[in-house]
């Protein structure tokens, strides 16, 4: 089976003896482990496409380990010259500026040559989104002050990013060999949500609503990022038309409840332990872990194995190396 097929089948809940699997590492992860994972795992033609600059160390890992899916980065945006009233507790009376960053040109060439020459599923990342690209402009307290002191001028800018959001991300989907986008914005603590479910509700979730039906209208999978505990608005999730929620942190969420009660509407993209397992246990650990969630979820499909955040440099090679067999065993 077509490791793009076997995604989508895990996104339709069909039940599969094929799990696709996805595991990514942290910039310092790809520094201290990425030439011995090429050197154990990439083809000629990885090494060569690698060597000639057609995509990244952390893309030619992805790809050499078998991942199904592979990260690509678009164009998108940032702040620019923010003034330094913003650094300040005082709600500024102005809206930031912006500034685009990177080249469709380059992007769509990249994605194009991708398809063409490796089975994998293209998943455009773009990290900090909406919520944490507002609190990028202020830092955190400062933003969260403003969404209870000042709720007009904080809704003001989570609708200006909205605005160059579908901008961008309309831009992007008229490429043809997408085959999905992820929206990372980080709504959880360990514990609970950042904010309160009404918060999330009234000043972010419509907002979350226009991209993902920009993302569908183009008949793309839309996926989201998360870290810390969502069970409050898992339900908001499903609603909006969410296809995977990522990294379903088990230290935070419970995974068998959430396959129970939402796993018949979203798939799951992580789920196996980077606060415990994978960098303090053993390599037989590791593997019987990654075993347990696979069998748990990937019941009816809807799951892809992926730690539960990308691999820090504190996870053991050893370690490293019985996620990667095992995940390949199941896949």
């Amino acid at each position: 089976m077509l490791k793009v097929d076997c995604v989508k089948k895990a996104l339709r809940h069909e039940q599969d003896s094929h799990v696709p699997y996805a595991i990514n590492l942290t910039g310092q992860g790809y520094d201290i482990y990425g030439d011995r994972l090429l050197e154990t795992y990439a083809s000629g033609q990885i090494m060569k496409d690698y060597r000639d600059g057609i995509f990244s160390k952390a893309q030619a890992v992805s790809l050499a380990i078998g991942n199904h899916m592979l990260y690509v980065y678009a164009p998108w945006w940032n702040w620019s010259q923010l003034p330094p009233c913003f650094a300040e507790p005082d709600t500024p009376d102005v809206l930031p500026d912006t500034i685009g960053t990177g080249s469709y040109e380059a992007f769509f060439n990249q994605v194009k040559y991708i398809k063409e020459h490796y089975d994998v599923y293209v998943l455009v990342a773009v990290w900090g989104s909406h919520w944490e690209k507002a609190y990028f402009s202020r830092g955190i307290e400062n933003f969260l002050f403003d969404l209870a002191g000042s709720p007009e001028w904080a809704q003001a800018v989570l609708d200006l990013i909205i605005r160059k959001n579908l901008v961008m991300l309309e831009n992007i989907l008229t490429c043809p060999h997408l085959d999905g986008i992820l929206l990372g914005s980080d709504w959880g603590t360990q514990n609970s949500l950042i904010f309160s479910p009404e918060c999330f509700r009234q000043m972010i979730k419509p907002g979350e609503k226009q991209e993902y039906d920009l993302i569908k209208k183009y008949k793309k999978d839309v996926f989201v990022h998360s870290c810390g505990n969502v069970t409050a608005i898992m339900a908001d999730l499903v609603e909006l038309g969410v296809d995977g929620l990522n990294p379903v942190q088990p230290e935070c969420m419970d995974l068998a409840y959430l396959k129970e009660n939402f796993g018949e509407s979203l798939a799951f993209f992580g789920g196996i332990s980077t606060q415990r397992t994978l960098p303090y246990g053993t390599p037989d650990d590791v593997a019987a872990e990654t075993e347990a969630v696979i069998r748990l979820m990937s019941q009816n499909g809807g799951y892809i194995t992926s730690p539960s955040q990308e691999i820090q440099d504190d996870v053991p090679y050893e370690n490293l190396i019985a996620l990667i067999e095992t995940a390949k065993k199941w896949s």
